[in-house]
């Protein structure tokens, strides 16, 4: 019996990098399986989290990730640091919270839900393999009894029920036969103690008894009728084993059978390892032939501009040395001035004539030349100045190119501009030939004459830009490498970031909303309006009057100071839509205002003039909004807007955004795609401001989502 109930040995072998974990480099100790299937010691996901916690304190500064020197987390993790930590930012309703993991083995923020590292499941499994390779690497050290006197005695077995590891007196001891611990489970000597039942991290009384087939891990009854599962696929536990059991049996099996076609391949590796080494050892050879050619050039460049400037030296130090000798000539008893002074000595008039006409033509030249003062010679050498930009550029794009590897383009309908960059692109011929990108991107600045680019490396066909300047256009390029070989670069698209930074937020589902008429998505990032009956009912007095009203709905996040700007799509359907801004102490009057788009000029007893109610509607509003519908833009009217209704109406762009400026008193309403400003206008700033939407018949507006790394990606369902 005892022997039927100790562990058999198992081949570890080969097996050390499987059990090592991403974080710490080191045997996983209690590891936790996270959503993405990756496992993550518990002591390293405490400190993760521990390190983000600090980030988020401290609003993300680089001291704070200092914490814990042996973990990285990734930048796309600072999401919502950037929405907390943002100043002038006041909830009005709760939220539930959910904590957000970097995980070290897929690079990628994972939702952890709101329990966080309590929602994880230990891996048992895994637990207990790292302790069979534990034991077998240190077969010679024993493990000793924990009850025996000093000095203790090798344990001969572990109890599972007590944790515990015992000598077979202290095990005869403490499990007494006809007593309820002589029923306890014991194994061979281990470290390793796991539960005999595996209990719901949530529901911690509830034993799991069913797989999730959506979310990839066991669950309990109780999640499954109430809890976050209760609308996913689930089977049995026993199905769930029969199944995977089933399929990693079949895998390992084809496996084993592959064995001779696997060492074939492994034969044929080895080859090419030997052939890669000497065919890089040629293709080195040829490099370096290559680059010897462009230094012997370069030597040759260099030699000839040395020549010409140190001959150009010697011909400029030759005049200005001879102009320093003319005018020492002209010293008091020296040179020609003491040749002067001799021949004015001469008192034959004669001679003396002779002599000094051609005397008095060189003193002339001399008195010129000493009042109009100029060196011979130029001391500066601008003209021998080698301007090298171009060929630095030259040089900088050397590389091995091919004309195999197609140009990438980028798409600008797939890449976005938000609160980060998301650039993407992809090839003519829709086929991965390179097996990695470099985007390069700039700043656009008229003032610079030196264009610096920036470079990232990417191993797919999009990458996510963080950290560029508000309000300013930015130049991007791509480039594919296949191994030393590269493609030219592509077109340069510019992109422009938004006018001020982004702000996050979500529909307010308690605020004055209205159930009845507005049905918002589950994240709250969507609200739609429906045309049914209840607006039948509400246009029942449609023949003396049309007091069909908007139903409102305001974000769940208000803004007290600061510029910040938001985007949303409105679909082409929408009837009506008005967006914009409402102030806190407003809020109560929009959603009981009662005529909110009445107007008298539809009364068929009504006297008024249309130009003067449009003046009535647009003072009277508690709220700044503009009108969409029915493809179109309406800029409101006022006094500076164009008298002609059709200069007012433009096309309503794919996708809109709203810039607010509580220090300036200013609202601007843009086309998101390319940053452009439709309409601005002023706005009360004095309260804290909601984003405030309304709509009316059919109609849906969605926001836009913030640029983040991609997580929960998941794949091979059971």
């Amino acid at each position: 019996m005892e022997g039927d109930r100790l562990e058999s040995p198992v081949a570890i072998k080969g097996i050390e990098r499987e059990l090592i974990c991403p974080a710490c480099k080191e045997l996983f100790t209690h590891p936790l399986i996270l959503p993405c299937q990756h496992n993550v010691c518990h002591k390293c996901v405490k400190e993760i989290l521990f390190a983000f916690e600090d980030s988020f304190a401290d609003g993300g500064s680089e001291s704070s990730n200092q914490s814990s020197p042996r973990i990285r987390i990734s930048s796309s993790s600072m999401d919502r640091i950037d929405r907390i930590s943002r100043s002038g930012r006041k909830r009005n309703s709760l939220t539930p919270r959910s904590t957000l993991f970097p995980c070290p083995g897929c690079q990628r923020d994972i939702d952890l839900g709101e329990r966080g590292i309590n929602g994880l499941f230990r891996n048992f499994t895994l637990e207990t393999i790292v302790e069979r390779y534990r034991q077998a690497a240190r077969a010679a050290i024993a493990i000793m009894c924990d009850f025996c006197k000093p000095p203790p005695q090798e344990s001969t077995k572990s109890c599972m029920d007590c944790s515990a590891s015992y000598c077979n007196e202290c095990f005869k001891i403490h499990h007494p036969w006809g007593t309820a611990k002589a029923q306890h489970e014991y194994v061979g000597p281990t470290t390793n103690f796991r539960p005999k039942v595996l209990m719901c991290p949530e529901h911690e009384m509830e034993r799991v008894n069913m797989y999730c087939e959506i979310c990839r891990r066991p669950v309990c009854h109780l999640c499954k009728l109430g809890g976050c599962h209760a609308n996913h696929r689930v089977t049995t536990m026993s199905t769930a084993y029969k199944t995977l059991k089933e399929k990693l049996s079949k895998d390992i099996e084809y496996l084993i059978s592959k064995e001779s076609q696997v060492k074939a391949h492994i034969t044929q590796l080895d080859l090419l390892l030997k052939e890669t080494e000497c065919n890089s050892e040629r293709a080195k050879g040829e490099a370096s032939q290559s680059f010897e050619k462009l230094y012997h050039v370069l030597e040759e460049k260099k030699s000839a501009a040395l020549r010409a400037i140190e001959t150009s030296k010697n011909i400029r130090l030759e005049k200005l040395q001879m102009q320093v000798e003319e005018y020492q000539g002209l010293l008091e008893n020296n040179g020609l001035v003491g040749y002067a002074q001799e021949v004015l000595k001469e008192t034959d008039p004669s001679c003396f004539v002779q002599t000094a006409k051609q005397l008095h033509v060189r003193i002339q030249k001399a008195t010129e030349s000493l009042k109009s003062f100029r060196p011979a010679a130029e001391t500066t050498f601008e003209d021998f100045v080698v301007d090298i930009t171009k060929q630095e550029d030259i040089l900088g794009d050397l590389s091995f190119q091919s004309n195999g590897l197609e140009i990438p383009e980028i798409n600008e309908e797939r890449s976005k501009m938000y609160n980060k960059a998301l650039v993407s692109w992809e090839c003519p011929g829709k086929t991965d030939s390179a097996d990695i990108y470099v985007l390069e991107y700039h700043k656009l600045n008229r003032e610079e004459e030196n264009v610096t680019w920036q470079k990232v490396e990417v191993c797919g066909k999009s990458k996510v830009v963080p950290d560029l300047d508000d309000d300013s256009s930015y130049a991007f390029r791509v480039r594919g490498y296949k191994g030393s070989i590269c493609s030219p670069w592509s077109r340069e698209v510019i992109f422009r970031t938004p006018p001020a930074p982004v702000f996050s937020f979500v529909f307010d589902d308690k605020c004055g909303y209205n159930s009845e008429h507005l049905q918002l998505n589950p994240r709250r990032t969507s609200v739609e309006s429906r045309a049914g009956f209840p607006l039948l009912l509400g246009s029942e007095r449609l023949q003396v009057g049309c007091y069909t009203t908007l139903d409102y709905i305001i974000g769940d996040t208000g803004i007290a100071k600061g510029k910040h700007f938001w985007a949303f799509r409105v679909e082409a359907y929408s009837y009506l839509v008005k967006v914009g801004v409402v102030p806190s102490n407003k809020i109560q009057k929009l959603f009981h205002s009662t005529h909110d788009v009445t107007s008298p000029r539809y009364e068929q007893d009504s006297g008024h003039d249309s130009g003067s109610e449009d003046a009535f509607f647009d003072s009277s509003q508690p709220c700044t909004l503009v009108t969409l519908g029915m493809k179109k833009f309406f800029i409101p009217t006022t006094p500076a807007a164009p008298k002609d209704p059709a200069s007012r109406i433009l096309p309503l762009p794919s996708c809109l955004g709203i810039c607010l400026d509580c220090d300036r008193g200013r609202v601007g309403f843009y086309d998101a795609g390319r940053m452009k400003c439709l309409y601005e206008c002023e706005v009360d700033c004095s309260g804290i401001m909601y984003p405030a939407f309304a709509l009316m018949g059919s109609a849906a507006v969605h926001l836009e989502e913030a640029v983040t790394a991609k997580y929960r990606e998941y794949h091979d369902d059971i």
